[in-house]
């Protein structure tokens, strides 16, 4: 019952927010959040996943921390999904239950800096979260704007008894992957890291070897955001280039990149700013694709791929 009131408290509190704030859907601005805090202290939970020195020297007041290195993989492949046992035990340690309204804060440093909350985003969505939010410039938007800070420690709260069951409706598995690949699903994979990484001339350090996927094209995580306030998201350039890139409803689109992170700003643009309900987060990505010895592309090296098929590399 407390949990449904706070819901409504937040619905409440997003409806007298100022016309810019409500345009945003799943961004809020500082002034939005600290609209919606003030209408009641307890509505919505703050989701800080910063690392727990950095949140200490100042977060929202009221915040919990969650560092995003709880949402992610091992060292060897960072993107690798983490176990429904896993994310039941962070959950329930933070007191959240599906009907918790969460706004994620990261640093809000550049457009890479989103990528952890656009990830965040996308597992709690995945948990069933309904009623989510990323603070758009993250904790130095908020400083920016003037808003009262907290340091120390996180409150303690009452633990949850959720149980988390992971959705797949916005995930695509490796086998997702292999079947667009081989020609048996008519998805698009969209490579979100830099055109070096498309091409192969770079590759991240966990991955056996450089390239993209095969049948993929790049679309890099960054030009969702603007050149001069480059830790800002923009709604309308999200739309803009949507469709001027051809992207729009009823596409089938699978983000990928090296880690599962600046696919995760890829996903949260095209699905829950552009609006197109068939976009999936491949979440371990080229290293977990590569380090499972299966095929990779690019572009200046197609007669390295061809040798490597010929030698069994590849």
């Amino acid at each position: 019952m407390f949990h449904r009131f706070r819901h409504l408290v937040l619905t409440l509190a997003l409806a007298v927010l100022p016309m810019a704030a409500q345009a945003l859907g799943p961004l809020v601005d500082a002034a939005g959040l600290r609209a919606a805090i003030e209408a009641d202290a307890s509505a919505p939970v703050v989701l800080d996943i910063r690392a727990s020195d950095a949140y200490q020297q100042g977060h929202v007041p009221g915040a919990l921390n969650a560092p995003y290195g709880l949402f992610r993989g091992p060292a060897e492949n960072p993107g690798q999904l983490v176990s429904e046992a896993h994310l039941t035990e962070v959950l329930r340690a933070l007191g959240l239950t599906r009907d918790t309204p969460v706004v994620v804060v990261h640093q809000g440093t550049n457009q890479t800096d989103f990528g952890a909350a656009a990830r965040v985003y996308w597992t709690l969505k995945s948990s069933g979260f309904e009623t989510l939010a990323i603070l758009n410039g993250g904790m130095n938007a908020w400083a920016e704007a003037g808003a009262a800070q907290e340091t120390g420690a996180a409150p303690q709260v009452t633990p949850s008894d959720m149980t988390v069951t992971f959705s797949h409706e916005w995930l695509a598995t490796r086998e997702d992957v292999q079947a667009i690949v081989d020609g048996r699903d008519n998805a698009q994979l969209i490579d979100a890291r830099p055109e070096a990484f498309w091409k192969g001339e770079t590759r991240h350090a966990a991955a056996a070897r450089p390239g993209t996927i095969p049948q993929s094209q790049y679309f890099t995580h960054d030009r969702w955001f603007g050149q001069s306030e480059p830790s800002l998201i923009k709604p309308d350039l999200v739309r803009q280039l949507a469709a001027e890139n051809g992207f729009g409803p009823g596409d089938r689109l699978v983000s990928f990149c090296n880690t599962g992170h600046w696919a995760a700003t890829n996903w949260f643009a095209l699905s829950e700013l552009a609006g197109i309900e068939g976009v999936r987060l491949y979440p371990e990505s080229v290293v977990g694709w590569s380090n499972a010895g299966l095929e990779m592309a690019n572009v200046p090296g197609l007669f390295q791929n061809l040798l490597d098929k010929i030698t069994g590399k590849n």
